[in-house]
């Protein structure tokens, strides 16, 4: 209809139209526009390649570093960065708030049944929250959580966050724990994501790019804290696979900023130090930098 009127006026009124003040274009204005559009480019797109070699020590591996305050990221083994792999137990702060989106959890607090088994980590042979199943990453609570969320709505949601290869067609998982509670999509089975897939990932979830509400992130925020020193706190989830692979993904705050991370070892020639714990001190150590 405004267009209509537009039209209308032009014909009617062509005279007072000559009158309203025209913007002019300069060679200046042209050259600070395009000058303007050239630096939102290069900050859309700033990588740089880092080393990080010293914190590494040696094991195989890779770093993903994101900051959205300026757009930049930072790769330490770029090319591993990009190549999928089982996630692990790094895949309970999806876990997490999927239950919280979905209602099977309502908050940190919210207890999950222990059946009776006797499970080769003694923190998990008791009813479990939240907050102590993910501290002592709990495979049977979240293997709870999941199946009452549905195999529908995870994969629906994980579209949605874009999450790596979003293949959960191994549902019930292979066999890398010898009890059916202890196995799933997400443990060296179908479901696979990249160090820097986890990044942009968390990044969605924190930065207000997915369907999650604010409470629901920031029940996720308080069971993933980790520590605080000299106003820098961290965030974040370890993962460790059975032969040399080892997650920490998470992010830190310093003050308003956010910078998002992911650390990845693969070293079969070295399992017993390649491993979730190893990786989260290599994050320290990067992101204290």
């Amino acid at each position: 209809m405004s267009g209509e009127r537009a039209g209308t006026g032009e014909e009617t009124g062509a005279g007072q139209q000559e009158n309203e003040e025209k913007p002019v274009i300069t060679e200046e204005s042209v050259k600070e526009s395009v000058s303007e559009a050239v630096s939102i480019e290069k900050a859309e797109e700033m990588e740089v390649d880092v080393d990080y070699s010293q914190a590494f020590q040696g094991i195989k591996g890779c770093a993903a570093v994101y900051v959205p305050e300026d757009n930049s990221s930072y790769f330490y083994n770029k090319e591993v960065c990009t190549e999928q792999a089982s996630p692990y137990s790094t895949f309970k702060i999806i876990s997490a708030l999927m239950g919280l989106h979905n209602g099977v959890i309502a908050d940190e607090t919210s207890a999950m049944e222990y059946n009776g088994t006797q499970y080769y980590n003694s923190a998990w042979n008791k009813d479990l929250s939240l907050r102590e199943a993910f501290q002592t990453s709990c495979i049977w609570y979240f293997r709870q959580v999941i199946d009452a969320v549905g195999s529908a709505e995870v994969k629906k949601e994980l579209e949605e966050l874009r999450y790596g290869n979003c293949d959960i067609t191994e549902w019930e998982g292979g066999d890398v724990n010898p009890l059916p509670e202890l196995n799933g999509f997400w443990l060296d089975s179908s479901l696979r994501i990249s160090p820097w897939e986890q990044v942009q990932v968390l990044a969605r979830i924190f930065e207000g790019g997915s369907s999650y509400t604010k409470e629901e992130t920031q029940i996720l925020r308080s069971i993933m804290q980790n520590d605080a020193e000299n106003g820098l706190t961290l965030y974040g989830k370890t993962g460790t696979g059975p032969d040399g692979e080892g997650w920490f993904v998470g992010f830190v705050q310093n003050g308003e900023q956010n910078k998002y991370f992911a650390v990845y070892l693969n070293d079969s020639g070295n399992p017993e130090t390649a491993n979730g714990k190893k990786a989260k001190e290599i994050a320290e150590i990067i992101m204290r930098e």
